[in-house]
């Protein structure tokens, strides 16, 4: 039988390609983004893959988020992957540090993830139970902050790698297992140009990771490789 998975941020980029790597491995795939009729990629797939739905969700908006669980009611989901997200201005530096730009990056990196988990964690409940994978970035860790700035991005996935040790912590008990991941430095739109892995690259080792996923690895955070990044 088929496993679910609902991926947000399905569009473009590694999104997109964890679209490819579930559906090459048989899942039935939950692709979310804001204007798929506008997802040229996910259309041609969808040709492709009966096993593909295609979903309209924009993570700010929390109504749609429930709206969108009960639409889905029926779903057993065996892996939800919080993906959407939102770097902000770059190259703003010390003293111009956007505020309205810093809450809208907190929505969408932060809060976005929590409020998905809360509204799937019925069908995530029923299916074994399922697990939660959160996107999230190396810049995130105090530890390898080195070089200070990016303080909007880099606080985002900092408090992102809160929550998802607190859901850990929360859920857990209920054998949903819930992990950061860092997708490595990836040529896509965010990652710029002289990234140093493909998406498909990264793709792969993040689905290797979640696979292979101990309840004792729950609440960490793990680079595409599944080495351990420090907090």
């Amino acid at each position: 039988m088929a496993k679910h998975v609902l991926i947000t941020g399905a569009n473009r980029g590694v999104g997109l390609a964890l679209v490819d790597v579930y559906l090459a491995d048989g899942w039935q795939v939950y692709a979310c983004c804001r204007l798929p009729g506008q997802a040229a990629a996910l259309q041609q797939r969808r040709q492709a893959h009966p096993a593909l739905t295609l979903l309209a969700l924009d993570v700010t908006d929390h109504a749609a988020i429930t709206a969108l669980s009960r639409q889905l009611a029926d779903v057993s989901l065996d892996l939800l992957i919080n993906n959407a997200g939102y770097y902000g201005p770059k190259g703003y530096g010390f003293g111009n540090t956007d505020a309205d730009e810093w809450r809208q990056v907190l929505e969408v990196n932060t809060i976005a993830p929590l409020k998905l988990a809360e509204a799937f964690y019925p069908q995530l409940s029923r299916s074994q139970p399922g697990n939660i994978a959160c996107i999230s970035s190396k810049v995130g860790s105090m530890t390898e902050n080195t070089s200070g700035g990016g303080y909007i991005y880099r606080s985002s996935k900092a408090a992102l790698n809160s929550v998802v040790k607190s859901l850990s912590n929360d859920l857990l008990p209920q054998g949903i297992k819930t992990v950061a991941l860092h997708p490595g430095w990836v040529q896509t739109e965010m990652g710029g140009p002289n990234a140093i892995i493909s998406a498909p690259e990264s793709a792969l080792g993040l689905k290797n990771v979640i696979d292979h996923l101990s309840p004792e690895q729950s609440g960490g955070f793990y680079n595409y490789d599944g080495s351990v990044i420090p907090w």
